[in-house]
C-alpha cells in the first residue's frame, strides 16, 4: 500500500551536479522481496518506484533485484552487492538509487549497517530516495531521525520474529516432530497431518507443501537399519575403529544416504546420533539472524526422548559413547592439544569435520567438552579461524564476571551505609527500601577503523530507578568506567555508545561507582530524579 504523497517535486536544487545532464535524469531501482508479505512483492514495489521517478521526470535506466533474500546482512544478497560495485566502481550512469522503504533496502540488525550502505552511495555521488516513506530523503534533520526510528524498528521486527520462530521451532521438537535437516542413513522422513496420519514418505529434497503437516522420523528400509545396527556392533562388541568400519562398508559396495563412499567421519556421526534411539535433538548450532554459525553448548539443546521409533538399542548406544569418551579421557590436554597441531601442520586449517576424519585425533566433540569449545582448542594451537567467534568466548567470561560485579556493587553500598537486598527472580538490587538497581555489563566492541563501541541494553520491563552500564575495555576483561543513569531519563531499549558521547551522557560517566554509593548515603533516588 502506498503510503507518501508523491505529488511532490524533487528538491532538485540539492543536487550536486548539473541538473540538465543525462545522468542527473537517470535512476536505477532496488527491490528486495524476501518472504514475509505479498505487499512486499518485487512487482508491487516497482510499479510505486515508477510512479515517484515519473513524477519526478526520472528515467529507470537500472534494475537491481534481490528475490526471495533476507535483509538482514549483504552477504546473501547479490543485486545489493552489484549496485554498491557499480556506484563505487564508476559504472553507475544513474544519480539516484530508488528503492521502496527503509526495510527493503534492509534489516539489518545494527541499522548502523543500513546507514553505512547509503553513506558509500552518496559519497560516490548517488543519492538513495524511499519512495513510500512519508519523508524526503534530502539529508534534514528531520529526515535523518525519521531513518533511525525506521532502521531501528526494521530491525527489532527481525529480532522479534526470530524469537517468536525459535520459540514456535523449539515446542514442535519437544513435540517431536522434525524441524528440517536429512533423515540420515537407516531412517526416512514421513509426512503426517495435523492427525498425525501418515501422508507418505518424503524423497530428498521433498518438502511439506500444507502449512499444518508436520514431519517426523521412521526406521528405513529392514537391510539398511541392520547396517546401523552392524556399525554400532562393530564399535562396541568387534572394537573396530570408524576408518575400519568405513572401509568393511565400502569393499561391500554400500553407499551412504547422500550416495557417496564412507568414510571416518560419516561413521563417527552414525555413532553420535541420538536420533537412530528415537531422541529428537535440535539446536546444537545456531544461525540466528543470519550471523555466523556457531556450536551451542550441549545444555541450550533441544531435546524429546523416544519422540521417534529407535532401530539401534539404547544400552549399545551407551557403550558407543562411552569408548568415544574414553578414548580423550586417556589422553592428556597436551597430547590432545600435539594432535591439534599436527593436524593444523599437515592440513593447513582445522574444523570440526576435519578433526572427526582424523584416526590420530579425538573427536571433535571430545576437544569440545575437554577445552570448553572448539574455537579455545583452536586458539590454545595458534589457529584463528577466518570467522572471529571469539565473540562467544567473550560473552561466556562477561556472563562469569556478572556475579562479582553484582558483590562489588553490593559492598561498595553497603561501605557506604546503604541497605542492600537482591530480588532471586530479577536480580534487582533494593537499596534502602527505597530505590531499585538494575547492573548491566557493556562489551567492548571494536570497528574496522580501531573505534571502540559499546551498546548498553537497559532492563526498562524491569522498570529500574537506576542502571549501572558497566562499560569493559578493549580487552573485555576489567571495567573501562561505569555508566549510573536513572531510569526516568531515558527513552531508549538500547544505547549505543562511543568513546566520548554528548554531553549529558558524558556526565554520568564515572571511573567508579562512588557517585551512586554516595547517592545511596545522602537521599533516595526518587527525591533527585
Amino acid at each position: 500500500m502506498e503510503r507518501k504523497d508523491t505529488s511532490r517535486t524533487p528538491p532538485l536544487s540539492q543536487r550536486t551536479e548539473d541538473p540538465h545532464s543525462p545522468r542527473s535524469l537517470r535512476a536505477a531501482q532496488y527491490v528486495r522481496m524476501s518472504t514475509e508479505h505479498q505487499k512486499y512483492s518485487t512487482e508491487n514495489q516497482s510499479d510505486i518506484i515508477k510512479r515517484y521517478a515519473a513524477q519526478r521526470g526520472l528515467e529507470i535506466s537500472r534494475t537491481y533485484i534481490d528475490a526471495g533474500r533476507s535483509g538482514l546482512n549483504v552477504e546473501g544478497r547479490p543485486g545489493l552487492q552489484r549496485l554498491l560495485a557499480d556506484i563505487e566502481g564508476g559504472a553507475a550512469d544513474f544519480s539516484v538509487v530508488l528503492v521502496y522503504d527503509v526495510s527493503r533496502w534492509g534489516r539489518f540488525p545494527d541499522s548502523d549497517e543500513a546507514a553505512f550502505y547509503e553513506y558509500r552511495c552518496r559519497a560516490a555521488g548517488v543519492k538513495v530516495a524511499y519512495c513510500a516513506e512519508e519523508f524526503e530523503n534530502d539529508g534534514s534533520i528531520g529526515s535523518d531521525v525519521q531513518k533511525v526510528v525506521k532502521r531501528r524498528m526494521a530491525a527489532e521486527y527481525s529480532r522479534e520474529l526470530s524469537v517468536k520462530v525459535f520459540a514456535g521451532q523449539k515446542r514442535l521438537i519437544e513435540l517431536g516432530f522434525r524441524q528440517g535437516g536429512p533423515s540420515g542413513f537407516g531412517l526416512r522422513r514421513q509426512l503426517v497431518d495435523d492427525r498425525g496420519e501418515s501422508k507418505g514418505i518424503l524423497q530428498r529434497r521433498q518438502h511439506k507443501s500444507i502449512q499444518t503437516d508436520r514431519v517426523i522420523l521412521v526406521p528405513g528400509p529392514q537391510e539398511e537399519a541392520e547396517i546401523v545396527a552392524g556399525i554400532y556392533r562393530d564399535f562396541v562388541e568387534r572394537r573396530l575403529n570408524e576408518a575400519t568400519i568405513a572401509d568393511n562398508l565400502n569393499k561391500r559396495g554400500i553407499r551412504t544416504d547422500l550416495d557417496r563412499s564412507w568414510t571416518r567421519g560419516t561413521v563417527h556421526q552414525i555413532l553420535i546420533n541420538e536420533k537412530y534411539i528415537g531422541n529428537n535433538v535440535w539446536n546444537r548450532g545456531s544461525f540466528k539472524l543470519k550471523q555466523n554459525r556457531i556450536r551451542n553448548d550441549p545444555q541450550t539443546w533441544v531435546r524429546a526422548e523416544n519422540a521417534f521409533q529407535p532401530i539401534v538399542d539404547r544400552m549399545l548406544y551407551d557403550a558407543a559413547q562411552a569408548i568415544i569418551d574414553a578414548r580423550s579421557h586417556r589422553m592428556t590436554d597436551e597430547e590432545m592439544l600435539v594432535c591439534l597441531h599436527q593436524l593444523l601442520l599437515s592440513q593447513g586449517a582445522l574444523s570440526g569435520l576435519l578433526i572427526d576424519e582424523t584416526d590420530s585425533c579425538p573427536s571433535s566433540d571430545a576437544f569440545q567438552r575437554r577445552f570448553g569449545s572448539l574455537i579455545r582448542a583452536y586458539r590454545l594451537v595458534g589457529y584463528t579461524p577466518e570467522r572471529d567467534f571469539n565473540y562467544i568466548e567473550i560473552n561466556r567470561t562477561l556472563r562469569r564476571l556478572h556475579p562479582a560485579v553484582i558483590e562489588e556493587v553490593i559492598g561498595g553500598l553497603e561501605h557506604f551505609g546503604g541497605c542492600v537486598s537482591q530480588q532471586a527472580s530479577s536480580e534487582l538490587l533494593i537499596v534502602n527500601d527505597e530505590f531499585s538497581v538494575s547492573v548491566v555489563i557493556a562489551r567492548c566492541r571494536e570497528t574496522a577503523g580501531g573505534a571502540l563501541r559499546w551498546r548498553v541494553r537497559l532492563e526498562r520491563s524491569l522498570m529500574p530507578d537506576v542502571t549501572v552500564a558497566v562499560r569493559m575495555d578493549s580487552s573485555n576483561i576489567s571495567a573501562r568506567d561505569y555508566l549510573i543513569l536513572p531510569t526516568l531519563d531515558m527513552d531508549e531499549r538500547v544505547l549505543r555508545l562511543q568513546e566520548h558521547n554528548g554531553i549529558s551522557l558524558d556526565a554520568y560517566l564515572f571511573d567508579s561507582m562512588e557517585p551512586l554509593f554516595e547517592m545511596a548515603e545522602r537521599v533516595p533516588l526518587r527525591e533527585v530524579a
